[in-house]
Parts: C-alpha cells; structure tokens; sequence
C-alpha cells in the first residue's frame, strides 16, 4: 500500500530534515519568547496566568509554542473525528519537545451552514490570521478539510507567515445501496431526481437515509472537500501521502502524530509557507485538480489563496494546461470509484507519479524536500483507478468559456457533462433570484423543454451574497418525468464538486453588478460551444446596450445587507475570476508584529 510508504518516507524525511537542515532558530530568538520570558511584569503575569490552569514552567519555557487551529464542531461531520486527532497532534508536539496550545476556529460545514460557506470563507481566513498573529505562537497546524475550510485555513497561514502544516481531515467510508456503490453528494442529487419523478419510494428513501454516508470525514468523492486537501498536499502544505488517507483509517492518527513532531522541527528550521509554496506550486496545483477530475470551485479557490503570496493565477491557466492533463482519477462524479478506493489504489502520491513529466518537481514541502523527492518511489497499485497518460477517465476535468455573455470568463466541467450538450443552442428560461427559480421550477405552466437553457442571476457573490452552490439547477418536474436527466445550465453561482451536469459557472463579471447575465431575457437564444471554448448571447450589441442602460437606470439593490458580516462581504469581495476575496485582504504585505501592551 502507498500510504504504509508514503509515511515511511515521510518519518525518513523528518529525521533527513534533522539532520541535514541547520537549526535556523535559537529558543530565544523565537516570537513567543516576547510573551514569555525575561522579567517585566507582563511576561510574568503572562506565566502567572499558565499557572493559574495548573501548567508549570517546565511544561512551556524554552520550548517551541505550537499552535493547533481546530475547526471541529459537534455539527460539522466532516470534522467531529478532529477532536480526538488533535491528541494526537498534541502528543507529537510533546514528543518533539514543544508546547502545544488548541484553539478552535469557525466550522465551515457545507451541509450545515446557510446561506452558504463560500459567504464565510474569507471569515474563517481572517480568523486563521488573526489568531496566529495575536496569540504567542510559533508554528502553526491547521485542521479541516470541508470544502471551505482547507483554502480558508491557508489563506490565514500565508498572510502570516509563520511554520505551518495541513491536517487533511479524510474522506468518508465508502457506502452502499442496494449493492450499488454511492458517493456522498454525487448520489443524493440522482436519487433525489428520481424521486421528484415519482420512481423512489419512501421506504427506499428512508433506508437510503440512514447509509448515504457511513462515517465522520469528508465526501468520499472528488468534491471540492477532495479537490482542495489534494490542492494542499501538491502545494507542499501536508506530509506525504497525507491527503487519501480516509477519516477512519488507523493511519490517520498516526499521521496526526507525526504533525505534531515534524511541527516542532519547521520552527526551529525557520521553514515557512512562502520558502516552500511559489508561483510554480499553484501551477502544480492546477494540474493536480485536472487529473483528479476536481472541483469547478478550485477556480475561486486558488486566485484567491494565490492572491494572499502576490501571485495573480488567471482563468487561463486552466486552458493552458487542461489539454495536457486528462482527467486520470476514476472517482465519481466523473467515474466509478470513491476516496477510499483512490487510497487503496496508490492515493495521490500515485497520481501525481502519474503526471509527473508536467510537474515542477523541484518545488518545496514542509518536509523540507521537493516534490520529486517525495515522488522517487510513489507507486499506483490499480491502474483502473488511477489511469496513466493514455488510458484517460475523459479528456478534460475543466473548461473556461467567454464570450458576450461571460466576458471574464466562465467555467464548467465537461468530464460530468452531458457530451450531446457541450454543443448546443436553445431559448433562455429566465430566473432572477433562487428565490424566484425555486417557486417557478416545478409549475406545470413553465415554458421549458429539453433544449432549453436555464439561467439563473443574482447568486454572484455581491448578489447572493455569497455565491452559493445553485449553479446544478433542478429539472424541472415535467422534463423529469419525460425522461430528461441533464440540461445546459448557466449562473453566477458555483456548484458542489460532488455533482454533475451541463453546467456553466461563475459567469463573471456576475448579474448583480451589471455584467450581461443581467440582461438574458426570456426566450433569448444562447449558444454554448466548448470545444471552441464559447459562450454566447444570440442578441446584438445594440440591444444590449440598450438593456443596459435601462438596468443602469432601474438601480437594482444589489446591496441586501446595510450591517453585519454579510454586509462587509458584499462591499469589499472580489468576482469570482480573482478569488471572491476581500479586496483588503489580497497582497503580500506581512504585518509587524503586535505591540505587547
């Protein structure tokens, strides 16, 4: 099994490190020493208050101050495991001579939080840096792994700067129905459409209630959840092998433990984030999400996470690479596996060993090694899963498609779309809102057919706010129940990586800023092409201007939200092409040090 090499080498590379890499730090010349030693009365009211929980000097002077940022919750299953596996990190770090201190951190669970987690992304971003930067720490590991949470979680660590690990919170159990493997998220949707057609009973319904999902982790498909912990390992951010490991696996708190002790070295090597992840890792990255067949929500992600180093990563970095890199994971939504089987089958050390020849091997890891250190002896032990160069899943994980209708750009994921409709053009069925397209969907008296294209607005960023996964419009009941599974589907909104679909995303710039999905109306024709990688509204340039003009004028409230969080977002958040990050949030810029007042 790879993962049985992968932390093999991986405790080799941790003893390599400590050996081969000069201590950089002494204890003294460590950030937390400014709170904890030396004889002036805040530092000893700082001591005196460790006491007062029972901890004695010997427990924390003269020792690296090891963060843990936790964001397990009770509510959130993907993340209920991280609990105990915080022990365990705790034990690595005492093992290694350091302190640890948890602090718990907001819990971005997508199926619980509403209206979105993509709305609070950049929250628990904020949070991340915050509690680095204003608490006595030296190195930091971070814990999640739910769709949001991985990129959030690094956004904090780049902005600050300091010795950071990833702890992939792992997938799921595979489940089963009726014999039938199921993938969280993948299956919900496609037995739900059965239903809503009147071909899923409720007793089927019920008992597929109770084994949909089969442990704590995160989707066992290639999701977004999936699509980002793997984008964390390629960036350099976990041990290897760390990303396929399942939830429930025994290696997983193993692995924890070994955070816990390589933490501890990093602090006193100096290595942090911006050493080891450059601009050539995003580019790793990128071609990392095609061959795993990720998530369309890397395309936010990434900008945004990359935005945090100084480094723009355009929507055209997919096209460059996505006819190089064929989707190789046999994972669903795109094939037939599931997490636990990618694990088994050399997880993504194996398939990173597959595209190797495109990567830039010489990129940095927390290790201390490159890349293609960590590669020399990677293995695939199923090449059904984990395909080679020539024997592909489908062709192409993601497109991006512009046009009048998306002239920054849009993007959608062929290899789970329908292949009649990567060409097409039909007549625009028209929501304004979700709001409106929930009441409006299922109406006997909707002027819809299977060639229709559905479009949905205002589920931007600014518009939703948040841009919420609505992008996998529903059919609608009466196609449904004629047999129609899949329609070409356009939207400012995003979509779960665990689903499939026709779909066409992140149209940017979004309605609720004027850009020209505002204008779709009723009936209009809109051509969709992706082999040429297009995009466009049948109506001409006159009439949009005129449209436009008569938008500019009608002032629509974009706005909802005049106090609060959400009113923050939709004032400072970026479009979707550069990361849906706060615009005072971007740059590289490293802030001083707090002031010990």
């Amino acid at each position: 099994m790879l993962m049985l090499f992968s932390l093999a080498q991986c405790s080799h590379a941790n003893k390599a490190s400590q050996t081969i890499m000069e201590n950089k730090k002494r204890i003294e010349d460590l950030r937390s020493q400014r709170w904890l030693s030396g004889d002036g009365m805040r530092t000893f009211s700082h001591r005196a208050r460790l006491a007062q929980v029972g901890w004695n000097r010997s427990d924390f002077m003269n020792r690296p101050v090891i963060g843990i940022i936790n964001t397990w919750s009770d509510i959130s299953t993907c993340h209920s495991h991280l609990r105990e596996r915080a022990q365990k990190v705790r034990e690595g770090v005492l093992r290694a001579g350091g302190w640890p201190i948890e602090l718990p951190a907001m819990s971005l669970g997508e199926v619980w939080v509403k209206p979105t987690t993509m709305l609070y992304r950049n929250f628990l971003a904020m949070e991340t840096e915050e509690l680095i930067r204003s608490h006595p720490i030296d190195g930091v590991v971070l814990m999640g792994g739910c769709d949001k949470t991985t990129p959030a979680l690094l956004m904090g660590a780049f902005s600050t700067n300091l010795p950071s690990i990833f702890i992939p919170a792992g997938a799921s159990s595979n489940a089963s129905f009726h014999g039938q493997k199921v993938g969280t998220g993948t299956h919900t949707m496609k037995f739900w459409n059965e239903r809503r057609a009147g071909r899923f009973g409720d007793d089927d319904w019920k008992e597929l209630e109770g084994c949909m999902t089969r442990s704590p982790g995160t989707c066992n498909t290639a999701g977004t959840a999936t699509t980002m912990t793997a984008v964390a390992e390629v960036l350099g951010f976990t041990l290897p092998g760390a990303q396929s490991i399942p939830a429930m696996d025994s290696h997983h708190p193993r692995m924890c433990s070994q955070v816990g002790e390589r933490i501890v070295a990093m602090v006193l090597e100096d290595l942090k984030p911006r050493d080891f992840c450059v601009e050539a890792s995003f580019h790793n990255a990128v071609k990392t999400v095609l061959a795993i067949g990720g998530s369309t929500n890397a395309c936010v992600h990434l900008p945004a996470m990359a935005g945090r180093l100084g480094i723009t990563l355009p929507l055209g970095v997919w096209e460059r690479y996505n006819r190089q890199i064929p989707v190789l994971a046999n994972i669903m939504p795109a094939g037939e596996a599931l997490m636990e089987d990618f694990f088994f089958a050399g997880g993504l050390q194996g398939l990173l060993k597959q595209i190797e020849a495109h990567l830039d091997t010489g990129c940095g890891t927390v290790t201390g090694h490159t890349l293609g250190e960590h590669l020399s002896e990677a293995k695939v032990f199923n090449s059904e899963i984990i395909r080679p160069l020539d024997n592909p899943v489908s062709k192409q994980a993601i497109a991006v498609v512009t046009g009048n209708l998306a002239p920054r750009g849009a993007v959608m994921k062929p290899s789970a779309a329908s292949p009649h409709l990567l060409k097409h053009t039909g007549p625009a069925v028209v929501f304004e809102n979700f709001a409106d397209m929930q009441a409006r969907i299922d109406s006997p008296d909707l002027n819809v057919t299977k060639d229709s294209i559905l479009v949905l607005k205002n589920v931007g960023p600014v518009g939703a706010p948040g841009m919420p996964e609505a992008g996998n419009l529903p059919i609608p009941k009466k196609l449904l129940e004629q047999g129609v599974r899949d329609m070409v589907r356009i939207s400012d909104a995003r979509m779960s990586g665990t689903h499939y679909g026709t779909c066409v995303l992140h149209v940017c710039p979004e309605a609720a800023v004027g850009g020209a999905l505002a204008l779709v109306r009723e009936g209009d024709l809109i051509a969709l092409d992706v082999d040429n990688r297009s995009l466009t509204l049948q109506v001409s340039q006159a009439e949009l201007d005129l449209r436009h003009a008569e938008w500019t004028l009608a002032k629509p409230a974009t706005l909802r939200y005049s106090r609060s969080y959400a009113a923050l977002y939709q004032q400072h958040v970026t479009q979707a092409d550069e990361g849906a990050d706060f615009d005072f949030l971007q740059g590289a810029e490293l802030l001083p040090e707090p002031t010990i007042f």
